[in-house]
């Protein structure tokens, strides 16, 4: 399916090292290879990575965006806890940032209707990661 825009939502605890948070990513992205527009195979490219705002600030994330050479976008927990994930939800991200799903929802609130989610939540030890395409 080619896609217009690649979205990578991410969650993290306070923290956490943007090494981290790109091995992540990197194994992420891995997994939802796909044809792109150009015809071309292999890991998309972000077009952004996509977290709740009170993880907008942290540094690890801001660092891996950085590194990446996308930027950094965020919703508020309200506009996240209205996207229905298929990963369900957590109650430490509740508790943590006020919407029960992070990476899922921003993944897929940023890539806007007629989203598909080509990588559900996989989580490393202080981060979690998800992929969704935007419609070409």
């Amino acid at each position: 399916m080619p896609v217009a825009a690649v979205y990578v939502g991410v969650g993290a605890r306070r923290g956490v090292p943007a090494a981290e948070v790109l091995e992540l990513i990197e194994q992420t992205l891995a997994e939802a290879e796909t044809e792109t527009e150009a015809g071309a195979a292999g890991p998309p490219r972000p077009s952004a990575l996509v977290t709740v705002e009170a993880k907008a600030s942290e540094p690890g994330l801001l660092e891996a965006a950085a590194r990446l050479g996308v930027p950094l976008r965020s919703y508020g927990a309200d506009a996240l806890s209205q996207v229905a994930v298929p990963a369900g939800s957590s109650a430490a991200a509740l508790a943590s940032v006020g919407t029960p799903a992070v990476a899922e929802a921003a993944a897929l609130l940023a890539a806007g209707p007629g989203a598909v989610l080509a990588v559900g939540k996989r989580k490393s030890a202080r981060a979690t990661c998800a992929v969704a395409y935007g419609p070409a």
